[in-house]
């Protein structure tokens, strides 16, 4: 559905982008994340038609967003980071407006803005002003926007930007229907663990550079360095301690009261033969888990060489 190939935009000797090439599949979700001018904006802006890439293609649906810029459009829903100021609409006449835009004739959108406010739960607030909604709820009635025309692609520049605990709660449901209804969606975010609840992969970026891409559990399984095994027992903690760091592939042992923390680099046979000897010595164990690598995790282990300044991809997918 979206094809990206040696896309660059520059500024003078700044480089916003740096030669991405990357591919998501249709009824994908992808999650685009990396830090504040890593690149993400700007690659949404081009496949929103509404920046002129330096160099490279990038295609929507088969057509180049350069030369079939109002095709593209067709097949495009696009949030950006921001509202705007609609100072004298009420929600209904905001979705009117952007309905009327796209030639959908009278007759429908007074059919489909009710279904619009009840996908994003802003029925209760058909009659309201834009500018007294809180901003959670504009975030909402933006989606609602980006879907008058029944988009296949939705373009999401940083939806929970903002937004307290319940208005993300609320925009995640929303992103789960609208995955499930099929549309393929691109979603920035610096809210990583909640990110990787919703999509089906993730882009890393950094420097313009895409410096890892694929499946979150794929990412996640693959980071063995970052590993961390939680081990309970039944006294002896001191003791297994001190053995612990001994082991191969261990660089790091925690104690709290919730038990030990051990940070294990090895594979995942190096992880039993360590649990059998423990059983071996006879170390009073209650549990023997691996702890759950989250987005933020994954972000922090992928990022901290600095990305722009390693020369290959990793390549995950």
């Amino acid at each position: 559905m979206i094809s990206i190939t040696e896309l660059t935009k520059t500024y003078g000797n700044f480089t916003a982008l740096d030669s991405l090439t990357m591919e998501i599949a249709k009824g994908t979700v992808f999650g685009f994340v990396g830090p504040n001018g890593a690149g993400k904006s700007t690659t949404m802006s081009i496949l929103a038609t509404l920046l002129s890439p330096t160099s490279g293609t990038a295609r929507v649906g088969g057509f180049d967003v350069t030369e079939k810029p109002k095709e593209v459009r067709k097949l495009i829903g696009y949030m950006p980071d921001f509202f705007g100021v609609y100072d004298n609409f009420k929600t209904t006449e905001y979705l009117d407006f952007y309905g009327a835009s796209y030639g959908i004739p009278r007759a429908e959108r007074m059919k489909l803005i009710p279904q619009l406010l009840d996908l994003v739960n802003l029925t209760e607030k058909a009659d309201f002003y834009v500018d007294s909604l809180s901003r959670g709820m504009k975030q909402r009635l933006c989606l609602a926007r980006c879907l008058v025309h029944e988009p296949e692609v939705l373009i999401l520049d940083e939806p929970a930007s903002g937004l307290d605990p319940r208005a993300r709660i609320e925009m995640r449901e929303i992103l789960k229907e609208l995955k499930a209804m099929g549309k393929t969606i691109i979603i920035s975010s610096h809210i990583l663990p909640e990110l990787a609840e919703m999509v089906d992969e993730i882009g890393v970026i950094e420097y313009g550079k895409l410096i890892a891409k694929g499946r979150v559990s794929d990412i996640q399984s693959r980071m063995k360095a970052n590993r961390v095994l939680q081990i309970r027992m039944v006294g002896g903690a001191e003791e297994a301690l001190a053995y612990l760091r001994e082991q191969p592939h261990v660089t790091m042992v925690l104690h709290d009261e919730k038990g030990l923390h051990v940070h294990f680099g090895g594979t995942d046979e190096d992880q039993a033969g360590l649990l059998a000897r423990l059983v071996e010595r006879g170390f009073p164990l209650l549990s023997f888990s691996e702890a759950l690598t989250n987005l933020e995790d994954v972000f922090l282990e992928i990022t901290k060489g600095g990305g722009a300044h390693d020369e290959g991809q990793v390549k995950l997918d």
